[in-house]
């Protein structure tokens, strides 16, 4: 039974569209809404282009896309919802604003979620009456598809909101992982720009082409992320003692100045660089025909993913 009966999608844009597919998609009433010009317009488009995809995956009971309805005015929008979905644009001061002004319309028991991927959710609640219910629910694109949702409880939020976001989110079959501290950029989003700022200095330096970075990840590393990740990766490393053995073995190359942690000036001739590059991989494949190829593989993975690790819990079970 879901926890749940409507939510509402403030923003519609890549991701506030991701989300509003996804909830239709387990059989949710969404009510969606953004300032913007032919904001509707655009929404309904991208949503009916995500349907397919999540008809070849399974729609919930009930799902149906006349579940979904536009509303410009920010009050009726979120003044009904039982979960509300900020997506407004990666601006500190507009999202404390934006999330004050939907807290003081918002229902006292609903669920106030931002989508930042950046923002601690203290700073976020600051301006909220009821800062308990104001929490950070990071997915990642295309969230119709990605089931990871980072939660992050603020300073001020209950407990019981944690609990409450955490059964939403696995109602939509999301993988929840709730964060023990709140920081800057979460979890993923670090790690992954770790990396972004290492390709960063390997495309400066003439080292590699953006061609050959992706494809060192996609045959090499990736493959075994996909099911492990890095820690559990290495420790199969180890041999039989596992990390123990590795840290040993390894742990003091790990001294040497092999990598980069700090990104490169993003000057305009790097940019051209990466642009130059990422444009000749996909010269004559459109972006949509990329999404399509993308949602299709991530399908497959999803299926595979839950075959060899169908039990799995992001918070310390498996």
């Amino acid at each position: 039974m879901n926890p749940i009966k409507r939510v509402a999608v403030v923003g519609t844009g890549l991701i506030g569209n991701g989300w509003i597919a996804r909830f239709l998609a387990h059989g949710y009433e969404v009510i969606a809404t953004d300032p913007a010009e032919q904001a509707e317009a655009r929404m309904r488009h991208e949503v009916e282009r995500a349907w397919p995809v999540l008809e070849k995956l399974g729609l919930a009971a009930g799902a149906s896309l006349e579940r979904l309805s536009f509303e410009p005015d920010l009050q009726k929008a979120v003044s009904t919802a039982d979960l509300i979905q900020e997506n407004a644009p990666e601006r500190e001061e507009l999202k404390r604003r934006l999330l004050a002004e939907i807290d003081s319309y918002a229902k006292p028991d609903a669920i106030i979620a931002s989508s930042t991927s950046g923002f601690m959710p203290t700073s976020l609640q600051a301006e909220c009456t009821n800062p308990g219910r104001v929490i950070v629910a990071h997915p990642f694109n295309p969230v119709y598809l990605m089931p990871l949702v980072e939660i992050v409880g603020g300073k001020n939020t209950s407990s019981e909101a944690i609990e409450k976001a955490k059964a939403i989110y696995e109602s939509v079959r999301m993988k929840p992982l709730v964060l023990s501290h709140e920081v800057e950029g979460h979890i993923a989003d670090r790690l992954m720009e770790a990396i972004w700022r290492e390709a960063l200095h390997l495309v400066n330096d003439g080292v590699a082409t953006t061609d050959e970075i992706d494809a060192a990840i996609v045959y090499g590393p990736g493959l075994r992320w996909a099911l492990m990740g890095p820690f559990l990766t290495l420790h199969l490393a180890g041999g039989e003692q596992g990390m123990r053995h590795m840290l040993r073995q390894f742990g003091p190359i790990l001294e040497r100045p092999k990598s980069h942690l700090i990104a490169p000036k993003l000057t305009e001739e790097l940019a051209e660089r990466v642009i130059h590059g990422c444009e000749q991989q996909t010269e004559g494949q459109s972006i949509t025909k990329l999404e399509s190829r993308r949602d299709d593989f991530l399908i497959e993975l999803l299926r595979l993913l839950e075959t060899y690790w169908p039990a799995a819990n992001l918070n310390g079970r498996m």
